[in-house]
């Protein structure tokens, strides 16, 4: 036997940034407001029209007695009772839904609620974990910190703060294997090993045995990340050498 949908109270919601007091919704197909919907049983479009006295929220199946009446948000709401399922189904088939409004779903909507919130708790567990030297890796990555001007309480201040603000980032970064390499080359920038020019488009060496570029950075990309990524490579393992040694003297 097959199982009934139990009916229930719905409530829909305007999806505009900001909702008028009042929205009367479309409820019938004309010219100016096309109500149409693509029946793939048929393969045809069928008018849709709300009438509270048929049995069917399709014009074709309606008879010529129609009663029309107005569907109308309040304050961004409105609230259809079990008791018209017409309503429920027009609302469901009408092309504006999930573009004007959407049907409120608490519990999908608390569910929801509940990952984002678990993941700012992971943040913010992992970002009163880290040690003093993890501090200062993030801080470099995530700010361009100078670590030497600023103090412990400092650093772990700005990271909890962004971990709050800024949750999963803060995990890709955190987690990100490139991290050690990441915090050292802004190590490299900030001693003055490596220098920006042309408008930060290109990475110098800034040695005493070498002033040549690097590399160009791609457009749009972060010359940090790629500046990383070029250190870690087998072309720039040499140069990551290079510069650590003199990071060293």
């Amino acid at each position: 036997m097959k199982k009934q949908n139990t009916l229930t109270d719905k409530t829909y919601r305007l999806k505009l940034d900001a909702a008028p007091l009042t929205y009367i919704l479309p409820t019938r197909h004309t010219r100016r407001s096309s109500l149409l919907y693509f029946d793939t049983k048929t393969n045809s479009n069928r008018a849709l029209r709300y009438a509270s006295n048929q049995k069917s929220p399709f014009e074709d199946e309606q008879d010529g007695n129609v009663v029309l009446e107005p569907v109308i948000f309040e304050d961004g709401f409105l609230t259809v009772k079990a008791t018209n399922p017409i309503l429920q189904e027009f609302l469901y088939l009408h092309p504006h839904r999930d573009r004007v409004y959407e049907e409120v779903n608490e519990e999908k909507e608390a569910k929801a609620d509940i990952a984002s919130l678990e993941v700012e708790v992971d943040a913010l567990i992992a970002a009163k974990q880290l040690s003093l030297s993890q501090l200062e890796m993030v801080n470099k990555v995530l700010f361009g910190t100078n670590v030497d001007t600023v103090s412990t309480a400092e650093l772990k201040r700005d990271v909890l703060v962004y971990a709050r603000r800024e949750p999963q980032h803060f995990l890709e970064v955190l987690n990100d294997p490139q991290l050690t390499l990441n915090a050292q080359v802004n190590t490299f920038f900030e001693k003055g090993l490596l220098k920006f020019r042309n408008n930060r488009k290109d990475i110098f060496y800034n040695t005493l045995s070498s002033k040549k570029k690097m590399l160009t950075v791609p457009f749009g990309e972060d010359p940090y990340y790629v500046a990383s990524s070029y250190l870690q490579s087998e072309e720039g393992i040499d140069a990551l050498k290079m510069l650590e040694s003199n990071l060293e003297d």
